[in-house]
């Protein structure tokens, strides 16, 4: 690597050669935050607590109030459902209509599966 102009001329007026001048590493704060969150593995976490926001939107009042989703592991959604009536209207009717609109809003790679327990 051949030195600058200004870095050859300071060496030979101070008989030493000078420092090389260090890269700026700088990066903005929301990038700073992002590489913190995923080396320490919230961002998965934040994108759980995303899905479980957005349920009674995505779904409607009337099956809101009925169900509600507990956690959301390695793409599979777990929704607690209140009556066994309501499981099944949900596994069979609005199972892969309410599995399109999350994968609509949140992206295929969120949520791949979606499992109703009663209880």
């Amino acid at each position: 690597m051949e030195p600058s102009l200004r870095a050859r001329v300071l060496a030979e007026w101070r008989r030493a050669p000078e420092f090389p001048v260090r890269p700026d590493r700088t990066i903005a704060v929301g990038d700073g935050i992002t590489r913190l969150m995923a080396s320490l593995g919230l961002g998965e976490r934040l994108r759980e607590e995303e899905v479980l926001a957005a349920w009674s939107a995505i779904v409607g009042d009337f099956i809101a109030t009925h169900s509600r989703p507990t956690k959301l592991q390695a793409g599979v959604l777990i929704v607690q459902v209140l009556q066994p009536t309501m499981h099944y209207e949900l596994d069979r009717v609005w199972k892969t209509k309410i599995l399109a609109k999350l994968k609509e809003r949140f992206g295929s790679r969120a949520v791949k599966e979606i499992r109703f327990r009663v209880g």
